[in-house]
């Protein structure tokens, strides 16, 4: 009988072989928290920078020679279709005037004493008194005359003419700038320096250049079915003040150019928006926001579950059934607030990666990831057709258990 006390210590190295060849338990699966790819309807808005012009411009010039006598306006005041600008000197076009209407008066008399000589001439050819030389003469000398009339009532009206064209008025109604000349200025007329300049600026033009490559994507979406344009809110433009401010008045986008700029590549876009309190100034730089169409199957995902590959090319990680981890190439199609808009590489009912993306590209072939959701507060998501507002930001708080996680 063998002994009770080896018998124990056999025992007990049996236990100590076993514990040592199972080796301690394996580690849990990370967890990751996970979107789940839904499509939904949203609009699509590009933001092209642009530059206000005025709706009307004039330039004014003379249209006379002259000695400029007043400038009667203020510069910088809103001047009125008609409005009187400058007083060139009217006295020689007065004179002019009175000239040209003394020789119609002087034409006018000789008249009815070649009509009566001609009426005479006629009746005197038929009983053969005259020649027919002596009336063909008369009736030459009426016909001038009464051309001469026409002539000088042409010289009246040219003289009337240029005597209303020594008060420069205004062609337009709007706000007039400085002056380039002043009191006892000489001008001639239509010089290439304009006296002043005039520019309605109410309603104003905002004109933004669009690259021809997007409006040939945009079209080619629009044919394949992708994006809607169905409705009349697609000509409705918002426009964006330097200073960052959205601009009270909603605009309405009036043609797009029928010519490429060869230059820039691009095609510009007009837009006219009202411009009641003076806010836009000609020339003044800003940003359109212009409604390209509506996506009815849009995917989203949020901005930070994408990632890019050394050569730039996005990707994402797409948690299978199975709860192993695919790494996806993906096609970005633009951001909208805080998430990205993808044209191909996912589909509907895929989770993807959101939080937990350093587990992820720590993990081992074969291995598998634990899945909680992602929750999104403190933002409001895009609805349907109303994508949220560039610059919102979305606050992502992962469950607890994925606090713990970390």
């Amino acid at each position: 009988m063998k002994n009770p006390f080896s018998l124990c210590l056999l025992i007990a190295a049996s236990a100590v072989s076993c514990s040592r060849t199972q080796g301690p338990p394996p580690p849990p699966p990370p967890e990751v928290a996970t979107v789940t790819i839904t499509q939904q309807q949203v609009v699509l808005k590009t933001e092209l920078p642009g530059r206000t012009s005025p709706f009307l411009i004039a330039e004014i010039r003379p249209q006379v020679n002259g000695l400029i006598l007043r400038r009667l306006f203020t510069e910088g005041a809103d001047v009125k279709e008609g409005q009187e600008l400058y007083q060139i000197d009217p006295a020689p076009f007065q004179a002019a005037l009175d000239n040209a209407k003394a020789a119609l008066g002087r034409a006018e008399a000789n008249l009815p004493a070649i009509q009566s000589r001609v009426n005479r001439y006629k009746e005197a050819l038929a009983d053969k008194a005259v020649s027919p030389q002596d009336f063909d003469d008369a009736n030459a000398a009426l016909k001038q005359a009464q051309a001469d009339i026409q002539y000088f009532k042409a010289m009246v009206e040219t003289a009337r003419i240029n005597l209303n064209y020594a008060h420069v008025v205004s062609p337009i109604s709007g706000r007039i700038g400085t002056s380039t000349v002043t009191d006892g200025a000489i001008v001639t007329a239509y010089q290439p320096i304009a006296l002043a300049t005039i520019q309605q600026l109410n309603p104003i033009y905002v004109d933004v250049p669009q690259s021809a490559t997007e409006l040939l994507r945009l079209q080619q979406r629009v044919k394949a079915g992708q994006i809607s344009r169905s409705g009349d809110k697609f000509s409705d433009v918002r426009l964006i003040l330097p200073d960052g401010t959205k601009y009270s008045h909603e605009g309405e986008l009036q043609f797009r150019d029928i010519s490429v700029d060869p230059t820039t590549g691009s095609v510009i876009l007009r837009m006219v928006f009202p411009n009641t309190n003076g806010v836009l100034l000609p020339g003044m730089f800003v940003r359109a926001v212009v409604t390209e169409g509506v996506n009815d199957q849009a995917i989203l995902i949020p901005q930070q579950s994408v990632s890019r590959d050394p050569k730039g090319n996005p990707f994402a990680f797409v948690v299978g059934p199975d709860g192993k981890v695919e790494q996806r190439g993906l096609v970005l199609d633009r951001a909208i607030g805080d998430k990205w808009v993808v044209a191909s590489g996912l589909k509907s009912g895929e989770h993807v990666v959101a939080e937990g993306l350093q587990k992820v590209m720590m993990l081992r072939p074969g291995d598998s990831v634990k899945e909680v959701p992602f929750l999104e507060t403190n933002a409001a998501q895009p609805t349907a057709g109303q994508p949220q507002a560039a610059g919102q930001k979305t606050v992502s708080t992962p469950s607890s258990e994925a606090v713990k996680a970390h």
